[in-house]
């Protein structure tokens, strides 16, 4: 807290790494810092920004039809081949779009991000035009969900935001938060929700038509099966029936709950 205290009272702002290294003995490990600055967010119901506290940003994003203007007079061109490291929303000044953006693509993985990059899928003549591409490397952080925010505020009703992640309940969650916003967060859940982000896939009927065979699939793990059937105790408004469905049945398949995933199958299509 006094970090906090005097980032404020100097007018300076410090990223959570700054302050796990001021005395990594105390905090043992970043995580745990992580979690002090939120709570300390939510119990005082402040923005962590407003803290003067930032986390090191970890998204990507490419797609030449977005500029980005920062705050600070500086501009982020965005290309079709790398990707530009999301700032900070608070750093955000406005966005700009150098051509019409057809569509916004989130992908779970960095490796999925990296391989689009280099085949410029960003400008794929195949799609109905440019899009842009974005990645939070696993669970977005806030910089990441902000991004994603502001661009479902400003493009739009007609242009997808899709997102494609695993068909597994961390896919599912990661999701979630870019959708319903997390837990952990709460308290900034209404600037950070994108409403407007749908699930493209990976869906379990969707494997058949890429010659997998459902049989191979990766059972779930005990730590897996912990996170599905507390997913599915969500309410209804934060877990739509396909989403359920999908949770449902992999602890069918993986043999958990059998009595109560019975018919739970006829719900995939």
């Amino acid at each position: 807290m006094s970090y906090a205290h005097r980032a404020l009272e100097q007018g300076i702002s410090l990223t959570k790494r700054d302050i796990y290294y001021k005395d990594v003995a105390l905090f043992k490990s970043q995580k745990i810092v992580d979690r002090f600055i939120d709570d300390l967010a939510a119990t005082l119901q402040w923005d962590r920004a407003d803290l003067n506290i930032r986390a090191t940003s970890k998204g990507l994003i490419c797609g030449s039809c977005l500029v980005i203007r920062l705050i600070g007079g500086a501009s982020l061109h965005l290309n079709d081949h790398q990707g530009t490291l999301i700032p900070a929303g608070e750093d955000i000044g406005q966005f700009e779009f150098e051509s019409r953006v057809a569509w916004v693509l989130i992908v779970e993985k960095e490796a999925i991000f990296q391989t689009l990059c280099q085949l410029n899928f960003s400008k794929y003549p195949g799609l109905p035009g440019p899009g842009l591409i974005v990645t939070g490397k696993g669970y977005p952080d806030v910089a990441t969900r902000h991004l994603v925010k502001m661009l479902s505020d400003n493009l739009p009703q007609c242009v997808p935001i899709v997102a494609l992640v695993d068909a597994d309940p961390y896919g599912l969650d990661i999701l979630s938060v870019y959708k319903y916003g997390s837990h952990g967060l709460r308290h900034e859940n209404e600037t950070l929700m994108a409403r407007r982000v749908e699930w493209l896939g990976i869906k379990i009927s969707e494997l058949p038509e890429f010659k997998i065979d459902l049989n191979m699939l990766i059972p779930l793990t005990t730590h897996d099966e912990r996170k599905a059937r507390k997913m599915l105790f969500r309410p209804s408004e934060n877990m739509p029936a396909e989403w359920r469905c999908l949770i449902s049945t992999l602890l069918f398949w993986s043999g958990a709950t059998h009595d109560q995933c019975t018919g739970t199958l006829s719900c995939v299509s």
